[in-house]
């Protein structure tokens, strides 16, 4: 019977143009831009001989569409690795129990705050959380320095943000709520759509809009900050809130999970050891999305800052996790009729 009951869900899967069967082969869900993770995924492909069968998620609704198909394929999954582009949500699928505890050979050389103390997730790459300003339309000592400047009167109509339903943005502000309480951030992004801050669809279009001069400035990531910058565009990055009693600066790793019951996990234990090392590190970090190394293992000149080389929001990931909802409830309430 259950051989029977194998076959037929094999067929159905062929039929509907389901994960393949094939036992080598390792399904990759990334968040991460297809321009960025493709390259390295292809190539492990080619070195390796094992197929790598990726799904990408689109800008809009990064990160989210792709955790919600793991939560709705539980009971029979398709993915064996997630390659976040960010951790809440890695978080949200440790918590409902989808992720499989698995140690990497480089586990010890990331720190402690960036890896799950149950082995069933792992950072790495980090992206910073950064204002992008048009250098043509602010001068040097008037450009704006912390995320409270979006709810500045000065700067009414000429910032922008993405919208903070998916993404990073999402991120941003599910950690806001942990690190400022419930209310204090409900009050900040109402303020922030109070000052008429442009809404757009994502961080690359937010700084699109800064280079274009749509925006004055804008909150967005380093990678898309970079790519405006190495365009030739007039802008430059602004870490924010870098006082003494300053927010910091919120830096948000990849994550990389093996998904519980994944069909190919001795595949995806391997995948997760090529991509967990110093060498793939640096070429995401010398490369255009400029990512931020996090293993204690690579020494590479870098195009952006660190959480070694400024003030660093100091947030408590989990926590961050647990006010996911709430936030995104408040998110939904403030800016669901943005543009």
């Amino acid at each position: 019977m259950r051989d029977l009951w194998l076959l037929g869900a094999a067929i159905v899967g062929l039929a509907v143009g389901c994960t393949s069967q094939a036992e080598n082969e390792v399904v990759v869900y990334t968040a991460l831009d297809s321009e960025f993770s493709q390259p390295i995924l292809q190539r492990y492909e080619t070195e390796t001989g094992v197929p790598v069968r990726a799904k990408f998620d689109v800008e809009a609704n990064k990160t989210l569409g792709l955790t919600q198909e793991i939560i709705a394929e539980a009971d029979r999954p398709r993915c064996d690795v997630f390659w976040n582009n960010e951790i809440l949500n890695t978080l949200r699928l440790e918590e409902r129990g989808l992720l499989e505890a698995y140690r990497p050979k480089m586990a010890e050389a990331y720190p402690p705050l960036f890896r799950s103390s149950k082995d069933t997730w792992h950072g790495f790459a980090a992206r910073a959380r950064v204002l992008l300003v048009n250098t043509e339309a602010v001068g040097d000592g008037e450009r704006p320095g912390s995320l409270y400047d979006l709810a500045d009167e000065k700067w009414r109509g000429k910032g922008g943000l993405a919208k903070p339903l998916f993404g990073t943005t999402a991120t941003h502000v599910a950690c806001l709520f942990a690190y400022l309480g419930d209310e204090k951030a409900r009050q900040l992004l109402d303020e922030i759509k109070a000052n008429e801050v442009r809404v757009f669809p994502g961080n690359k279009q937010v700084a699109q809009a800064v280079s274009s001069g749509q925006v004055v400035f804008g909150l967005t990531d380093t990678d898309d900050a970079m790519g405006e910058i190495e365009a030739g565009h007039p802008v430059e990055v602004v870490y924010p809130d870098q006082q003494d009693d300053g927010l910091g600066t919120l830096f948000i790793p990849n994550t990389l999970a093996i998904i519980k019951g994944s069909p190919h996990a001795e595949e995806a234990r391997k995948l997760v050891d090529h991509l967990l090392t110093p060498e793939i590190e640096i070429e995401l970090a010398k490369g255009p999305s400029a990512q931020i190394p996090l293993s204690g293992d690579v020494d590479v000149e870098l195009r952006v800052e660190t959480p070694r080389t400024v003030r660093a929001m100091e947030v408590d990931f989990y926590r961050a996790a647990d006010k996911w909802d709430v936030a995104a409830r408040a998110a939904r309430d403030v800016f669901a009729r943005a543009d």
